[in-house]
C-alpha cells in the first residue's frame, strides 16, 4: 500500500493502548498553541485497527490527535501505513525516540532571529525553552572551543532521578552546548556539557551578584 496523506474523521482514530511517550502539560499546551497559531501539523501515523473494521490506530501523533480535538477539528490528516503488529511495536518504540540534536550555532541564530521580532514571553508559549532561557540563549555567544573533557579519567560517576519534564529540559540544554562534529564519544560530549552548563551558570550567576 502507498503512503499517502487522508482526511480522517477524529472519531475513526484510537490511541494505541502501549503508546509509551508522554508529553508534559506545559509541552502539550504549546503544540496546541501552534497548531491554533498556524493551522499547520504534521500528518498522524495511523494504521487500519486490527480489530475494529473502519477504524484506525493511532501509531505515532497521539499528541497532535488530543491536539486537534482540544481546538475543535473534525477531521484529521494522517499517512495510513500497512503494518502488522510486530512492525507497529517497533515504530511505537522508535519514532519518538530517533531524533537528532540540535547544532549549537544555527540553534542559536534562529532564537536570536526569532527574538529580534518576537519577545521572549510570547516566544516561550510557542518553544520549548522558558522565556528566561530564551532570553540568554539569544544573548549566548559561542566559545570557541568545547571545554576539554579527556575519557581516560572520568572516574566519578554522578548519578540522579528526574522526571519526564526534567529530563527533557535537560536534554534540550546539552544539545545546545555539544559541538557539532566532535569526535568525542557520546558520554565524553555529555560530561562536557554538563560541565559547560554548570561554567555558564556561575559565570552569569556571579555576574548578576556584582
Amino acid at each position: 500500500m502507498r503512503n499517502t496523506i487522508q482526511s480522517v474523521t477524529l472519531d475513526k482514530l484510537i490511541a494505541h493502548p502501549d503508546n509509551p511517550n508522554r508529553q508534559s502539560k506545559s509541552n502539550f499546551a504549546k503544540l496546541v498553541r501552534n497548531i491554533k497559531r498556524s493551522g499547520r501539523y504534521e500528518p498522524i501515523v495511523v494504521r487500519p485497527h486490527p480489530q475494529q473494521a473502519d477504524f484506525f490506530q493511532i501509531i505515532n501523533g497521539h499528541h497532535r490527535y488530543k491536539a486537534l480535538a482540544e481546538l475543535g477539528y473534525k477531521t484529521a490528516d494522517c499517512v495510513v501505513w500497512d503494518v502488522d503488529d510486530e512492525q507497529t511495536d517497533i515504530l511505537l518504540a522508535t519514532l519518538n525516540r530517533l531524533g537528532g540534536s540540535d547544532e549549537l550555532g544555527k540553534k542559536l541564530a534562529l532564537l536570536k532571529r526569532l527574538n529580534s521580532k518576537i519577545n521572549c514571553g510570547h516566544l516561550s508559549k510557542l518553544l520549548p525553552q522558558t522565556a528566561k532561557q530564551i532570553e540568554r540563549l539569544a544573548c549566548f555567544k559561542i566559545p570557541c572551543e568545547l571545554a576539554n573533557a579527556n575519557e581516560k579519567i572520568f572516574a566519578n560517576p554522578l548519578v540522579f532521578f528526574v522526571d519526564d519534564a526534567q529530563q527533557q529540559t535537560i536534554e534540550q540544554a546539552i544539545s545546545l552546548t555539544i559541538e557539532a562534529g566532535s569526535k568525542l564519544s557520546r558520554a565524553a560530549k555529555r560530561s562536557a556539557a554538563l560541565v559547560q552548563i554548570a561554567r555558564f551558570f556561575i559565570n552569569n550567576s556571579n555576574s548578576g551578584t556584582s
